[in-house]
């Protein structure tokens, strides 16, 4: 099936493990050696209209996606492997 952009973003990204609804893609990160695609990323929520920033991305690699429905993306990720994720992220970008 093929997807752009525009299409995933109206796609809500459910997790199959907790049943949470994790928002909606809003990024995406690819590899530009190869064209490939390497994680969907979802933008953490404004806290209080955005006065006091924001709440911590969500990154959601293509190995942790089951299905890629017509609605929904199901994923199956655990809540602890998604904090770990962002931790390592930000620490790559402060060095």
């Amino acid at each position: 099936m093929k997807c752009t952009l525009a299409e995933l973003r109206n796609k809500e990204i459910i997790n199959i493990k907790t049943g949470a609804r994790l928002g909606y893609v809003d990024d995406i990160e690819f590899d530009t050696e190869d064209s490939m695609v390497k994680s969907f990323i979802i933008y953490g929520r404004a806290r209080l209209f955005g006065f006091f920033g924001r709440d911590d991305d969500m990154i959601i690699t293509c190995d942790d996606i089951a299905i890629v429905g017509v609605d929904t993306v199901l994923v199956s990720v655990e809540e602890a492997e998604l904090a770990k994720r962002h931790t390592n992220s930000l620490k790559t970008l402060l060095k």
